[in-house]
């Protein structure tokens, strides 16, 4: 008996008859890693505020994180900017990726970092072949579980 009323208040849910069970498309169905990372914005600045960087990280569940912005440099500084960009793997190993900007005008970049547990960035000055110093910390872009 309990059998049978069990799958009438099943047939019933799923027709939508209202019978006291709540329906499919009424339940709450949990938001995928996808949906809840929303583009997440970030900006770092180096520590003699003559180099900054700003962008956004979003991840979609078919290509992983993918971290974007712009690279700036004050205007009548001789060095350069560099924005470094660094991902920690589920095999709990760094990449590293570099950008440089040796121009007043804005150096779009872009990095697909895949699957990662967390990623962070870093502005520094340097020349135009090297980092030589004053760096920000390491900031937070994103972060897996938010």
């Amino acid at each position: 008996m309990r059998g049978r009323i069990c799958v009438v208040l099943g047939l019933a849910a799923v027709a939508g008859l209202g019978v006291g069970v709540p329906s499919a498309s009424a339940s709450a169905v949990p938001p995928t890693a996808a949906s809840a990372a929303a583009a997440q914005g970030w900006s770092a600045r180096s520590s003699d505020g003559k180099g900054w960087a700003s962008g956004n990280s979003s991840f979609s569940e078919s290509a992983g994180l993918r971290v974007t912005g712009s690279l700036y440099d004050a205007r009548g500084t001789r060095a350069c900017s560099w924005v470094k960009v660094r991902s920690l793997s589920d095999k709990l190993k760094y990449r590293t990726v570099t950008f440089r900007n040796c121009s007043s005008t804005p150096r779009a970049f872009s990095v697909r970092a895949g699957y990662v547990l967390k990623t962070e960035a870093k502005v520094c000055r340097g020349t135009s072949t090297r980092i030589t110093g004053k760096c920000s910390g390491w900031r937070l872009v994103w972060r897996q579980g938010g």
